[in-house]
């Protein structure tokens, strides 16, 4: 019940985040049924490059982060296909590793009324802040949010079956529900929690299965949300989930995830806040059968202001906000018995800077980001890293864009 309270007193105080103006891509555009002709192909896309300095080992780097092809095509006013296709650190060759070449989704869409589509493929469910709207002209920082990039994992797509919709009863109310692959245990990180642990569409074990569902509510100048995930992450056959000792079936070896967030703008000002937990029941078999020190629970949340300066010299369709985000991540907040505790795996981030946009879908941004995390244990180590930091500062400037 402890760590129920502290879920409860957190979400609590951090009910507030930005809603900023998203920027109206193409994409955005065939999503919202603003294609005016009757068939019609769509071309969108997004990216960034940043460069970043690390200021204990006075090292720096740039790398293109991300860039983005959409790819979309409407049928009729009913049917349209949307598709991604994402190139992460600009280059992949040799098997070397760090770059990656991925659909970041694939799906096509059925509208069965004004209020209520399915969408089939895959796709992104609606969890969190980022995991849909992750476009870099509408966060701030260079880097997404990290309680979004490692308990939260960032555009988190599987394949399945969505449904969305609103209702004209509580206008501002919206929902969903999806049905999509499970995950898998094996590849579980302690400090990672279940990123590595997803499929992102390549050779999904859909023995394994999972549910998300979320609320959506925008009232005045708030934007509400709740959403959870629940699904198994053992897809395997009985005689393998045997020898393991895992339960298998669509919805063994569970991993539960909730998570609620609140934006706010207003007059230039922006709020935000989130909380979030994942909890793995049968953390401690699946340490048994795979030993990757996974915890039972993790918790991590983040509240953040901006103030857009601009607002105070003349109306203008620039932005200029200066923001400071506060995060922190728990990873050991609940362990198993054979769990052991990392502290280097728990960590708080301090993050300040600016965001400038000249116009709307370019966005130049600069940051410093404080790190801060707990000592090594030696049991995990064995003898001391000399060069392990408890406290790194970062500072990076960058670019991005959609469109």
């Amino acid at each position: 019940m402890k760590y129920i309270q502290l879920h409860t007193i957190i979400i609590l105080t951090l009910l507030a985040s930005t809603l900023k103006a998203q920027v109206l891509t193409k994409e955005d555009s065939l999503a919202a049924g603003l294609i005016a002709s009757k068939t019609a192909t769509v071309i969108s896309g997004y990216g960034s490059v940043k460069y970043k300095y690390n200021v204990n080992n006075k090292l720096a780097e740039a790398n293109v982060d991300r860039v983005i092809l959409f790819l979309g095509h409407k049928f009729n006013d009913k049917i349209s296909f949307f598709s991604e296709l994402e190139i992460e650190d600009a280059k992949v060759a040799g098997g070397e590793a760090g770059g990656e070449v991925a659909l970041e989704q694939a799906f096509i869409k059925f509208n069965l009324n004004k209020n209520i589509y399915l969408t089939t493929g895959l796709f992104i469910p609606r969890i969190g802040i980022i995991n849909e709207n992750h476009l870099p002209t509408t966060f701030n920082g260079n880097d997404r949010p990290f309680v979004e990039r490692f308990i939260i994992p960032a555009t988190w797509r599987e394949i399945g079956l969505g449904l969305f919709g609103s209702t004209n009863k509580l206008p501002g109310l919206n929902y969903s529900l999806a049905l999509v692959n499970g995950l898998n245990s094996a590849e579980f990180k302690s400090g990672r929690g279940i990123r590595d642990g997803r499929f992102e569409g390549r050779d999904a074990n859909a023995s394994a299965m999972a549910v998300t569902g979320s609320l959506l509510y925008y009232i005045k100048n708030f934007r509400i949300q709740a959403s959870a995930y629940y699904g198994g992450s053992a897809g395997l056959s009985k005689k393998d989930s045997d020898t393991l000792k895992l339960a298998n079936g669509a919805f063994g070896t569970p991993v539960f995830l909730y998570e609620a967030n609140v934006q706010y703008t207003n007059k230039g000002f922006s709020l935000k806040g989130l909380f979030t937990s994942v909890q793995i029941s049968d953390s401690e078999k699946i340490n048994n059968a795979y030993g990757n020190n996974i915890p039972e629970v993790v918790l991590g949340y983040y509240g953040e202001v901006g103030f857009n300066v601009l607002k105070l010299v003349k109306k203008s369709e620039k932005n200029l906000t200066v923001f400071a985000r506060y995060e922190n991540l728990d990873m050991n907040y609940k362990l198993s018995q054979n769990g052991i505790v990392d502290k280097t795996k728990n960590s708080t981030y301090f993050v300040g800077g600016i965001s400038f946009q000249p116009i709307k879908g370019v966005i130049v941004k600069a940051d410093y980001v404080l790190l801060q995390t707990g000592e090594q244990n030696p049991v995990l180590v064995g003898l001391p890293d000399p060069d392990f930091k408890k406290e790194q500062g970062f500072f990076s400037l960058g670019v991005g864009y959609s469109f």
